[in-house]
């Protein structure tokens, strides 16, 4: 069967998805079951718009018009021990990407810019398989020293697995989100990465969730999953009930055991992003890596419109994104507040 021929394939007689969709989700705020997201998924191309609006009305009615803008930095660039297939940090491969550290004042800096932007939230990032005491220290006295200089911005993490202790260690930091991506479905996981396990990312973000951090995991299209490991996933991160998800699609990267598998197609990319939207209505559904490069533009204006609701501005880990002013003048066109800071900084 084609990939057009599946995305069509429906029981004759069933109801249609998106008069189902409308009335679960829309008035309900019910998220899609696993089924019900994978016939969302099949949808032809001449229902792409239908479902966009759809999934538009349900991020603002449960959502809001609001628009959460963030600034990422690595702090610890390349030399991750790990062996995600889709990474050009990782060690493991002849990727061109090299270790590195930002010191403190470039941290602080890479925070002032971001601020300036308008953004409401800055996450640093390490390319490690979990913080060792270096890194720990580091990324506190990163924090105090954003404190000092007096930059309104709420600060986020991403440093790998976890331990208990070193959750509570961040907590007292005064780290109020931490990302850590399931990356796919998990009966796709191991295709993806071999060095440590799915259930093992799981387990770190149940700490995180009940030491009181929001809990910020989404993970990358295009990783040579199956649309029913598309739906797989979203119904997993509704499971897990992050507070974001970020979507990402895969760039390719030079060296790295995908370097040749092809882009997500635009409106592949836009129909995945409502479908999760749809078993999330409630969630934040952040623009992450590889939308320039499988959208454009004009991609990303329809997805503001078809469900998302947050956005990177800037560059990203190892990969240029679009100047951040375009995407807030893109926000002041499209007449999309940004969210302003939580007075619980």
């Amino acid at each position: 069967m084609t990939a057009a021929a599946e995305r069509t394939a429906v029981e004759p007689g069933a109801p249609d998805i998106l008069t189902v969709a409308r009335e679960q989700v829309l008035e309900r705020g019910e998220g899609l079951t696993e089924p019900q997201v994978l016939e969302v998924l099949r949808l032809p191309d001449d229902r792409l718009e239908e479902l966009l609006q759809l999934a538009h009305e349900v991020r603002m009615r449960w959502c809001g018009p609001e628009v959460e803008v963030e600034g990422i930095v690595s702090v610890k660039t390349g030399g991750c021990p790990e062996d995600c297939h889709f990474c050009s940090q990782s060690g493991r491969f002849p990727s061109p990407v090299r270790s590195a550290w930002l010191d403190i004042p470039g941290l602080v800096e890479a925070a002032r810019q971001t601020a300036a932007t308008g953004a409401t939230e800055f996450c640093i990032v390490a390319a490690v398989r979990g913080p060792d005491r270096r890194l720990l220290s580091q990324v506190k006295a990163g924090i105090e020293a954003i404190r000092a200089a007096g930059i309104d911005i709420q600060i986020a993490c991403s440093l790998g697995m976890l331990t208990q202790e070193q959750v509570d260690e961040l907590v007292a930091m005064g780290v109020h989100r931490y990302n850590h991506n399931l990356e796919t479905a998990r009966s796709h996981f191991p295709a993806v990465v071999t060095t440590h396990s799915w259930e093992e990312r799981w387990e770190t973000l149940r700490m995180v969730r009940e030491a009181g951090m929001e809990v910020c995991c989404g993970g990358i299209i295009g990783m040579g999953e199956t649309v029913e490991q598309r739906a797989e996933f979203a119904v997993q991160l509704a499971e897990l009930d992050p507070h974001e998800v970020p979507m990402n699609f895969l760039i390719p990267q030079p060296g790295t055991p995908y370097e040749d598998f092809e882009v997500v197609e635009g409106a592949e990319a836009l129909r995945t992003v409502a479908a999760f939207r749809l078993a999330m209505p409630r969630t934040m559904l952040r623009f992450a890596g590889g939308r320039e490069l499988t959208l454009g533009d004009l991609g990303a204006e329809k997805g503001m419109l078809g469900g998302i609701n947050a956005i990177i501005v800037g560059n990203y880990l190892t990969n240029l994104g679009r100047p951040a002013q375009q995407d807030l003048d893109m926000l002041r066109d499209l007449r999309m507040p940004i969210k302003a800071l939580s007075e619980t900084l």
